[in-house]
């Protein structure tokens, strides 16, 4: 019994000092602020500013070549020692992304994107590809078999346009670029929120980006810097 109290006591003697180190390392993010170089498999790693360094990167791409992440990216797989030196590999479309000269890129819909606007909420651009089958659906596709003389079969086609998203800094989670994805991220601030919230349909359209710019100072981004 008493074995069992001494270390819950040593427990909470040392959470505190934890809890100071872990501070100790956490730096405001400003504009001028340089992600470490490297991939990222995960989104853990991009909060802790920690990836994978190209030196413990196979491959046969040269480190010194200016396109070194876009000739990565090519491959369908990586591979690489983690921290304990142990050969790890994942396939390209699942690593959350990569850093070049300190800029943020995060992978999605089959390709990279610089993310441009970096905070508690980040905003990017990115190209969304969608597939037309080139079966449209017809009310009367009953009646009208493939052969009918009625039945209308287009040419499969694919489309590409480039789309805003935003994304949360404490999660990850990327959500689409509207009213309502705005309006659940101001909810952790609820002054903010109730500004947002009270305004017209229309203008909630046209002030989304000055919101989130005014959440952004308002809650400022933390990143732990090693």
């Amino acid at each position: 019994m008493r074995r069992i109290i001494s270390a819950i006591f040593c427990i909470l003697i040392l959470l505190p000092v934890t809890a100071q180190v872990d501070s100790a390392n956490l730096v405001k993010y400003t504009p001028d602020f340089k992600f470490k170089e490297g991939i990222f498999v995960n989104f853990e790693q991009v909060q802790k500013n920690q990836p994978i360094a190209k030196s413990r990167i196979l491959t046969d791409v040269s480190y010194d070549d200016p396109y070194f992440f876009d000739r990565i990216a090519e491959k369908k797989k990586l591979y690489y020692y983690d921290k304990y030196g142990i050969k790890q590999e994942i396939r390209i479309d699942d690593i959350w992304g990569y850093s070049r000269n300190g800029v943020l890129y995060i992978g999605m819909n089959e390709g990279f994107y610089r993310i441009t606007i970096i905070g508690s909420i980040c905003h990017f651009v990115a190209n969304l590809t969608t597939y037309n089958s080139g079966y449209p659906y017809y009310p009367y596709n009953n009646y009208y078999d493939y052969y009918s003389p009625y039945y209308f079969r287009q040419s499969p086609r694919t489309t590409n346009e480039m789309r805003q998203y935003i994304m949360d800094f404490s999660t990850g989670k990327v959500m689409e670029y509207d009213v309502e994805s705005v309006e659940v991220l101001l909810m952790k601030d609820p002054e903010l929120y109730d500004e947002f919230v009270s305004l017209r349909k229309k203008k909630k359209k046209q002030l989304k980006f000055l919101y989130i710019r005014k959440f952004n100072e308002r809650n400022p981004l933390y990143i732990l810097n090693n």
